[in-house]
This record gives C-alpha cells, sequence and structure tokens, in this order.
C-alpha cells in the first residue's frame, strides 16, 4: 500500500506548492493596486463647518464617507479641505496674460489661476470613480489632422487623491478636444 500513500503525499505537496505560489504573487502586488483611492468628497468651506445651514457633514452617508476614508489613511481632516492642487504652465497661448505659471486650489478654490472657481467646478464635473481625468490621447487613436496652433500647457499635482503630470498641446482633432474639454482650467486659445 505505499503507493496510496505515495498518493496522498504527491497530492498534499502540489496543494502546497500551489498555495506556496498563490501567496508569493499576493506578496508581489502592491497593496496599492488591490483597491482604487476613494474620490474625496468635494464641499465649500461654507458647509462643511459644524453650524452649515444644510447640516453637511452630518448624515450617516458623511459617517460612513469619513470611516472609509479614514480605513484608507486619508484621515478625516483632509476630508474636503483643500486636498486638490494642480501647478499649470502655459506656452504660446497667443494672449499674454493666458501664458505662464498658475496654481490651482480647490475644495475651498483659491490659488493665482484666474478662473479658480469655474476650473475647479469643471474638474469635478468631468471626475469619475476609476477613470484618470488627465489621461493622454490613447496610442493609435483615429484623430483628424487640425492644427489647432503652438500651445502648450503641462499640469502637475493632486486631483482626486491621485497624482497628476499631464501634458497637453493642440497638434490634432483629439488633442485639441482634450485641451477645449480642460477649459477653462487651461486658457482658449488665440489661434
Amino acid at each position: 500500500m505505499p503507493h496510496r500513500r505515495t498518493s496522498r503525499h504527491a497530492v498534499a505537496t502540489a496543494a502546497l506548492s500551489i498555495v506556496a505560489t498563490v501567496s508569493a504573487l499576493v506578496m508581489t502586488v502592491p497593496a496599492a493596486s488591490a483597491a482604487p483611492i476613494p474620490l474625496v468628497p468635494h464641499r465649500s468651506a461654507a458647509d462643511a463647518g459644524p453650524g452649515a445651514a444644510d447640516g453637511a457633514g452630518t448624515g450617516p452617508v458623511d459617517e460612513a464617507w469619513r470611516g472609509a476614508v479614514g480605513a484608507a489613511g486619508l484621515g478625516a481632516g483632509r476630508l474636503g479641505r483643500g486636498t486638490d492642487h494642480l501647478t499649470v504652465t502655459v506656452t504660446r497661448s497667443g494672449t499674454a496674460k493666458a501664458d505662464g505659471t498658475f496654481e490651482l486650489y480647490c475644495h475651498p478654490h483659491g490659488g493665482s489661476h484666474r478662473a479658480a472657481a469655474r476650473a475647479c467646478d469643471a474638474l469635478d464635473q468631468q471626475t469619475s470613480w476609476g477613470k484618470d481625468l488627465f489621461a493622454p490621447v490613447p496610442r493609435g487613436a483615429k484623430c483628424t489632422m487640425m492644427y489647432g496652433g503652438p500651445a502648450t500647457a503641462h499640469v502637475t499635482g493632486t486631483w482626486a487623491g491621485r497624482p497628476v503630470n499631464a501634458d497637453f498641446r493642440r497638434t490634432n482633432g483629439c488633442e485639441i478636444d482634450r485641451w477645449n474639454r480642460f477649459q477653462p482650467l487651461l486658457p482658449v486659445t488665440a489661434s
């Protein structure tokens, strides 16, 4: 009957090998890829305080959100308080006042950006869970051969808890459309 013992031993060894392999794979995957980063709720400074007229921040959904954000390591102190910051550098837009480097803070809005409130609102409307708002035009995209001018922009910072490092240009129809989606964060160009 040594054959049975060998079979059980072989099965146990194979099972242990599979468990070890799966464990090793799980240990090599970074923890950040296990779950998406939660979007921080966007509230203005006026409705986030203890005496807010609409009671913002006091309901059961808000408490559940605070717990989820706290568990993700973001901390309740950062909730809705200037967590979004972008630095925008624009060159060759065709308008001298639109060229330069501008700071944009959202929730609450501020900074040296000329249209901070509108830019924050436009970005908020485009932000959705699991989607990279600042993703470049995909490789191989079919774009019209339009030239929108020499304007370029570089945006860095943090938006919705995620790092941003994006370049913008107006070299074809897809890039022009992408630029236009980011107005008023990016200026209207003269070309």
